[in-house]
Parts: C-alpha cells; structure tokens; sequence
C-alpha cells in the first residue's frame, strides 16, 4: 500500500496535469491542508517529492509554485524512455539467466492476443491489456541486470504516458466501428512487436531485440503526434486523458 504523502503527492501530481493548478500558481501547506484535508506532515512530505519531480519548484519565498511539464517535455521524456527500455532488451537477450523470466512475457502475449479475439475495447478489455502490458515490459526492465535502467525509467514514471507499460489509444475508439478497428489494429500492431521482441531474446539476439523495441517504443511518440495534428490546442490533460495508467482514475480514458 502507498503512504499517504505518497499518494497525497499522485492527487496533486494529477491535479496539476488537469489543469486544476496553473502554470506558476502558488501552492502553501497551509492551502492543500484545507484542499485535500490532511495533515501538515503528508502535506510537507508530498511537497518535497514533487520538488524532486519537477512538478512544482520552491519560491524564493515560502512556499512552491506550480511548474507543469510542457507536452515537449514528455515528447523528450517518450524518447528517453524509449532508448532505455531498448537497451533492456539488449541486455536482457545476453543475461544468461533470461529463460526464467520468459513464460511471464509469454503468458502477457497470450492475454492480449485473447483480448484482441473478443473484437472491443470497453475498459475491461483496456485495463486488462494495460496490465498485461505492464507485465511484459516490467520483466525486461527486471531481467536486463541494469538496475539503473529500471531506476531512471522510475524518475519520470509520473509523467503521463511515461509509467511503464503505459498504452495509448485514440478516444474517438468508441464513434464508429472505423475507429474501433483503428484501435484494435495498433493493439495487434504492439503485439506483433512484443512477439517478436520475445523471440529475439529467446534466442538470444540483441540486435534484433534492441531494434523492434525501439520501433516500438516509437510509437508512442507517434501517438503523440497524430493528436497534435488533429488538435493545436492539444494539451497536458489531454495526453492524462489519452493514456490507460489513467483509465481508473477518470472517465473517458484510453490507452
């Protein structure tokens, strides 16, 4: 279970990226103590995570001020992320021990491949591809034998889109049967990746493993330009909107 500054600090992480906060407005412990009915204690706690994030920034004064991430900056973010978990791969396809961490992936592959059967993306199916998803890519972060991978990819995880496994559909999934099949189409485009990832690192091929999951960790960032084509105005909350971490949390979401 979370403490409670840390998951005081995900209300306020979250308020911040739906625009509850703007952009330099100021945030005292006496204010989120009255806002969120907790404690000075969690209130500091939370505060100082958030620091450490970016998110927020210290006055010079006291108290912070609200610093949100541009949609640059998690474009930025998308790439590093992207670079790191290729690089797992890599490794992962070297580690000696890798066998042992396969029938996980596989089962992941499994249960998407058996969504993608049932033919909708209702949020059932959505929560339990993002969770099948998280697995998948969890296991190479786990399994590379680099824990500085796995520990920076934890550094920007708060960023939406950015968590680990994170998965990005079109909210417009559910207009027509057109956009249906769109969705369904990139899910099994990402699955035919991750099958081909798994094979690469069972067979122990780096090159091969390192370059598909980089194509597919590009796609995200594909994603991402696609919606700000359609929309100029597309902002930090849309992109929240857009990812699965958040599918729980709101309505309206998508991965």
């Amino acid at each position: 279970m979370e403490s409670i500054d840390t998951e005081l600090a995900a209300r306020i992480r979250n308020d911040i990226m739906l625009g509850t906060y703007s952009e330099g407005e100021r945030l005292s412990e006496v204010q989120l103590c009255k806002v969120y009915n907790v404690s000075r204690t969690p209130v500091r706690l939370a505060l100082r995570l958030l620091e450490r994030e970016g998110v927020i920034r210290r006055s010079e004064g006291r108290g912070y001020f609200v610093h949100s991430p541009t949609l640059a900056d998690i474009m930025q973010a998308v790439q590093v992320r992207g670079h790191l978990e290729s690089l797992a791969a890599r490794l992962m396809a070297q580690a000696p021990d890798r066998a042992r961490h396969l029938p996980g992936m596989a089962r992941a592959i499994e249960t998407i491949d058996g969504l993608l059967e049932i033919g909708k993306l209702d949020d059932a199916v959505i929560r339990r591809a993002q969770a099948a998803n998280t697995v998948f890519h969890t296991a190479i972060l786990a399994a590379c034998g680099n824990d500085y991978v796995g520990f920076t990819c934890t550094q920007i995880s708060h960023l939406p889109m950015l968590a680990v496994g994170s998965m990005v559909f079109d909210r417009t999934v559910r207009d027509s049967p057109e956009q249906l099949e769109r969705g369904l189409f990139r899910l099994r485009l990402g699955n035919a990746q991750h099958q081909v990832i798994y094979e690469a690192i069972e067979k122990g091929d780096p090159v091969r493993a390192e370059g598909m999951m980089r194509e597919h960790a590009h796609t995200m960032i594909e994603y991402i330009q696609t919606f700000e084509r359609r929309d100029e105005s597309l902002t930090v909350a849309d992109l929240v909107a857009y990812s699965a971490i958040a599918t729980n949390a709101t309505e309206n979401r998508g991965e």
